[in-house]
């Protein structure tokens, strides 16, 4: 199983089976998994729910009752499988981290994270990825 880790805190983003993580997904993750990509993209706290569109409030509620919506989780688990990915493309979580926080030409100078506020945007990330990773950058 592909893990977005750093030290012993880890995002599962890939599972052997689909539905363990839809149904991850759907019961929400908890909040230490938050901290957890925070910990594995080494970005502020405060940057990261930015990127992910949660709210400063919503944050604070999140950390008390200790589970992510449904769709807080989605976008936790589309950025660490996009962390995953990366590492597995530069075969280094650091340069992995560093392609993902600045603008690439391949997204018409967008950042990768903030392209994938969206599902549609992380498709494109991930289509970059698989272009770099077999040396076809147009």
């Amino acid at each position: 199983m592909k893990t977005a880790t750093l030290e012993k805190k880890t995002v599962r983003a890939k599972a052997k089976h689909p539905h363990e993580l839809i149904r991850r997904i759907q019961k929400g993750l908890s909040f230490s998994e938050l901290k957890a990509l925070q910990d594995s993209i080494d970005m502020p706290f405060e940057q990261l729910a930015a990127k992910l569109s949660i709210s400063r409030s919503t944050l604070q509620r999140r950390k008390v009752n200790g589970r992510l919506s449904p769709d807080e989780s989605d976008k936790v688990m589309r950025f660490a499988r996009l962390l995953d990915h990366a590492t597995d493309v530069f075969g280094d979580v650091n340069k992995a981290r560093a392609w993902l926080k600045f603008p690439q030409r391949g997204l018409g100078g967008a950042v990768p994270l903030d392209y994938a506020k969206t599902e549609i945007g992380a498709r494109e990330v991930d289509n970059l990825l698989g272009r770099i990773d077999y040396g076809v950058y147009s």
